[in-house]
């Protein structure tokens, strides 16, 4: 007896017909959102590392250059998978508890997207911005 229901044998079997790996599923929705997680930190990071290798690499102009809108955009791109992973999480879960989960794909790709205009930003960066031409060696 539960809070005064007193559950049937059919009403639990019920219950395991709809979806016998609920639990699994919930526990692979998490194991997901988590990983996400750990990306969107890792996009935060990255940002910070990007801002940062100017005080490493002074370069030979002293104008604030582009690097750190670069860095800002990892940033942001981060934060949004932070908010749009928590909201499909939760959106996910509530499929699971009505069994009416159907994957989708624009995730996906919105992220895939993003990633790789990402990616051609910092290639863009590293072979656009001037190197430094100090040597070693300095001449006589």
């Amino acid at each position: 007896m539960l809070l005064g229901f007193k559950l049937t044998k059919a009403d639990t079997q019920q219950a395991k017909r709809q979806n016998p790996s609920r639990v699994r599923d919930h526990l692979a929705n998490e194991r997901t959102y988590l990983a996400w997680m750990r990306t969107a930190i890792a996009l935060m990071g990255f940002g910070v590392v990007i801002v940062r290798l100017r005080a490493f690499h002074p370069p030979l102009l002293p104008t604030p250059g582009a690097g750190w809108k670069l860095g800002l955009l990892f940033s942001a791109v981060g934060l949004l998978t932070v908010l749009f992973s928590t909201k499909h999480y939760f959106a996910v879960r509530h499929d699971i508890d009505y069994d009416t989960y159907e994957p989708t794909d624009r995730w996906v790709l919105l992220f895939s997207l993003a990633i790789t205009l990402l990616g051609a930003g910092v290639i863009y960066f590293i072979f656009s911005v001037p190197g430094s031409q100090t040597t070693l060696m300095s001449p006589e």
